[in-house]
């Protein structure tokens, strides 16, 4: 049975149900809830730092592996995004802050096969963009993760990465990452070529 009050940790991260995220633990109350979490094999909550505050959706983080104990009682830890959230009640009392939270499910949605063929087409020009490679396939997400996949390998903007992840429709999930990649490719591919003509110019000048 899944728990319904979770410790919480803000970050300048967006987490994604599936996405293994790899964490330097520090900071004493962290250090006290991943002991606790490790304890009882229970989850904590990963929620989007703002300059503001905290986001009240987030995803459940499991932790999937203890990497590296430092002498000090630092950590390096493995961990995996599990289920969306939605804070209910706030507990600030103590250093580590907990939530009373509801799980998030997803609503029923017919994909448009048209948009999704187009996402990955998208998808595979933005990632060959940036790391001047091709990327993983795709195929072996389920219809339900694609979106998840996508918006976890590219480092695209923190503010869409929490609107996908507070969307309830893989359909509308795709369709808000496609059209953030249509206005995106066009921008990398113009950064590629002042790249590779600064290069060009540098090779004329030796």
């Amino acid at each position: 049975m899944r728990p319904d009050r979770i410790p919480l940790f803000p970050l300048n991260v967006v987490l994604f149900p599936g996405e293994e995220l790899p964490l330097h633990i520090f900071e004493p109350r962290y250090r006290r809830m991943v002991r606790e979490c490790l304890d009882s094999s229970s989850p904590f909550g990963m929620l989007l730092a703002m300059d503001d505050g905290i986001t009240r959706v987030g995803c459940t983080a499991e932790i999937l592996e203890v990497v590296k104990r430092y002498p000090d009682g630092r950590m390096d830890i493995i961990t995996a995004g599990r289920d969306p959230f939605r804070i209910v009640e706030l507990f600030t009392e103590d250093p580590l802050l907990e939530g009373q939270i509801d799980y998030l499910e997803d609503r029923e949605a017919p994909l448009e096969q048209k948009c999704t063929r187009k996402l990955i087409q998208e998808y595979e020009t933005c990632h060959t963009l940036l790391f001047n490679s091709l990327p993983r396939e795709l195929e072996a997400a389920s219809d339900g993760e694609l979106s998840y996949a996508v918006a976890s390998t590219l480092p695209i903007d923190l503010l869409c990465k929490q609107q996908i992840l507070e969307l309830r429709t893989e359909s509308e999930r795709q369709e808000r990452l496609l059209r953030y990649l249509c206005d995106w490719a066009p921008h990398l591919l113009k950064e590629n070529a002042v790249r590779q003509s600064a290069g060009s110019s540098r090779h004329g000048l030796n």
